[in-house]
């Protein structure tokens, strides 16, 4: 049985509710559990009665540590998730003391292929922490800012090597984890940078098949026309009246769009659907009125500067 674990608010319900059905269409074994940052989120998880989805109160991860309600005032929303993320892990525990390992994924991913393709890299390597590179494309280099890796899927055994990593990323995202780069750091993630020089092999393992982790910034690169293991909807934002900004900043070939935009936007279609037939309620972003004319298939999407829009 795996662990897995991932935070968001009514807002991602949808998307939330994608990586849930893609981890579930897999076949294997697994609990996605889902730090809610609203009492929406906490009521709709619990509603549906999933026993492969659990919800965990917010107030519930507060209480591991007194100093995140401290540092939570001086944090934007965005902010305090990315503090909140090294916590998750023992959030789980508290509610799962036999999980031998928990992985923390992004609420906008999506599985094709099972996780297990991925962890047998971490176990074959023996390794108590495993890291994804952004492996990005030659055109969109962000290392220096970004990171080098990416917190989207971060699988922790539940050892005492692995913990103490963990112990000394969650301190350093309580001293500073904010939305700019400043000293080297950027939220949470630039922590990663040197976790296999610090940590050392075989603690830290990084992915080497990097084919399975896929996203806005390395697909067109990687793919060549196979579907990932998981695609990472980086950017992707559900708006008012059904209207979807798929990316920004990016330019994806149409094979790309075809491949890995096109079920996904079929799967949101679903549970959009899904949840309104049960009565059940969730966010979306607002948007100013008359902002453009919509276009109703994958087809025809909409190029607006440097963002990529559709239609739900």
């Amino acid at each position: 049985m795996e662990h897995f674990v991932t935070l968001f608010d009514s807002n991602y319900l949808l998307q939330g509710l994608a990586l849930h059905r893609s981890l579930e269409t897999q076949g294997e074994p697994f609990v996605l559990w889902v730090v809610c940052m609203d009492g929406q989120t906490e009521t709709a998880i619990r509603d549906l009665g999933y026993p492969s989805l659990q919800a965990i109160a917010l107030h519930e991860v507060e209480a591991l540590d007194p100093r995140l309600l401290e540092v939570k005032p001086t944090r934007s929303r965005g902010e305090y998730c990315w503090t909140l993320t090294s916590f998750t892990y023992l959030a789980v525990r508290e509610k799962a003391p036999e999980a031998q390992r928990v992985t923390y994924l992004d609420a906008d991913l999506y599985f094709w292929g099972p996780a297990s393709a991925l962890l047998k890299e971490m176990d074959d390597s023996g390794a108590d922490v495993m890291l994804t590179e952004h492996a990005y494309g030659p055109e969109y280099m962000q290392e220096v800012l970004a990171g080098i890796y990416c917190v989207q899927f971060l699988p922790f055994r539940f050892n005492a090597p692995a913990l103490e990593i963990l112990r000394w990323w969650q301190d350093r995202c309580l001293e500073w984890c904010y939305a700019r780069f400043e000293d080297g750091k950027f939220g949470d993630q630039k922590y990663l940078d040197d976790w296999p020089q610090r940590w050392g092999t075989p603690r830290v393992h990084v992915l080497q098949d990097k084919t399975l982790a896929l996203a806005p910034w390395n697909v067109d690169h990687r793919a060549q026309g196979r579907v990932p293991g998981f695609f990472h909807f980086h950017g992707l934002r559900l708006y008012v009246n059904r209207k979807v900004r798929l990316w920004k900043c990016y330019r994806l070939t149409a094979a790309s769009r075809q491949l890995v935009y096109a079920p996904y936007l079929e799967a949101l279609r679903e549970n959009r659907k899904f949840l309104a037939e049960r009565g059940i309620s969730w966010g979306e972003f607002g948007m100013e009125k008359g902002f453009m004319i919509w276009l109703k298939t994958m087809g025809r999407i909409l190029i607006r500067g440097n963002e990529v829009w559709s239609k739900l």
